[in-house]
């Protein structure tokens, strides 16, 4: 099959999970030859992680009436005089931006990508704009169609973990890094700082297994204001600033994973939430909310423990057997290492097998 062209859209301007999900896919896409560019906001962080990586970035400003008249005008040129065969938007702002310009332009296919796990309201940005639909988790994609959109509209394609990426990661003695000795039992947990990643809920989970258990420690790693210093307090109000140890943001995760005994995060909801499959795939045991999309990404009572959100006595006990059995623990992360490995859900070759066969097949269908 000849090589696409495909144009990503994005209006989001600061970087997470959805720009990630968005980085890997165009790489990935672009190492199987075919042609990838970007429109993205000038000032937007992808634009610059993208440009560094050697992709086009066609830039526009996208809020406000004049710049989505002049928005629309611009790529439709672009889409025009590049002769792409997909648009693949990300956002309602740009979809209905970029979709209108696709529409104008001819692009044989429009395809919007739903991020998100908060239901949806209008169906304008999944049915009218765009003509088809990727959700990251089969927990969206059951939620787009309860919405109206046709099953064979949508195709799930779940977030890349590069298992490469992990193993040439530079070795990091985290322990030594905090001072800590060498049999300290680390539990760990990488989220933005936001009060729905459920970071307060795991320390109150965790306040009586630290009495328990001398030699256990949790690390926070992630960023973010006002929750730092919201945790900051919670864990001083609670006596546990030796227990507890917030890293901020980091940029070697990779690095810091292979250090975790254990891996748990109590997020209130997630589309996906890749941060599991990342863990997994270092070979670390998760603990998670039974919550969105969670439990697709992992094998729960293999590679971990699902626990109902707010219920803290079995966050505690789900811990607590990890805590006790270093046996589990090996078991469990192995069983995650060989799930998250598997060319089925997370790696670039199960992304792009997923992106290029639902990019062809649409684009069958639609052009008869």
């Amino acid at each position: 099959m000849k090589p696409l062209r495909i144009l990503h859209s994005e209006a989001a301007t600061s970087f997470g999970g959805q720009e990630n999900y968005i980085l890997h896919a165009m790489r990935i896409l672009r190492e199987r030859g075919h042609q990838v560019e970007a429109a993205c906001q000038p000032h937007a962080q992808l634009t610059e992680r993208l440009r560094d990586e050697g992709f086009v970035v066609h830039t526009l400003l996208m809020d406000g009436t004049a710049n989505y008249l002049r928005g629309v005008r611009h790529l439709r040129r672009v889409l025009r005089q590049g002769r792409f065969d997909i648009l693949n938007s990300h956002s309602r702002r740009d979809t209905m931006l970029a979709g209108v310009a696709a529409r104008l332009a001819g692009t044989p296919l429009i395809v919007r990508t739903r991020h998100l796990a908060k239901k949806v309201g209008s169906l304008m940005s999944y049915t009218i704009v765009p003509k088809r639909v990727i959700a990251p988790s089969a927990y969206v994609r059951d939620h787009l169609i309860e919405r109206g959109v046709k099953p064979g509209q949508v195709q799930v394609v779940y977030p890349s973990v590069d298992p490469a990426r992990i193993d040439r990661a530079p070795v990091l003695d985290l322990r030594a890094q905090l001072g800590l000795a060498s049999d300290t039992l680390l539990v760990g947990c990488v989220a933005v700082l936001r009060r729905d990643k459920g970071h307060h809920e795991l320390i109150v989970a965790m306040q009586t297994l630290f009495a328990r258990y001398p030699k256990l420690h949790l690390v926070l790693v992630g960023g973010g204001a006002p929750g730092y210093e919201q945790l900051q307090a919670l864990i001083a109000s609670l006596g546990l600033q030796s227990r507890v140890h917030l890293l901020g943001a980091r940029t070697d995760v990779p690095s810091i994973l292979p250090n975790l005994d254990v891996f748990a995060l109590a997020t209130h909801m997630e589309a996906s939430g890749t941060v599991f499959a990342e863990a997994g795939c270092a070979g670390i045991p998760v603990v998670g909310s039974r919550v969105g999309g969670v439990p697709e990404m992992m094998q729960e009572g293999r590679s971990g423990f699902l626990v109902d959100l707010h219920d803290q006595q079995a966050w505690g006990e789900a811990l607590e057997q990890l805590i006790q059995n270093p046996g589990l623990r090996q078991e469990m992360g192995a069983a995650g290492r060989l799930f998250c490995r598997s060319d089925e859900r997370f790696t670039p070759v199960a992304m792009g097998d997923r992106l290029e066969g639902a990019y062809y097949r649409w684009l069958k269908e639609l052009q008869g």
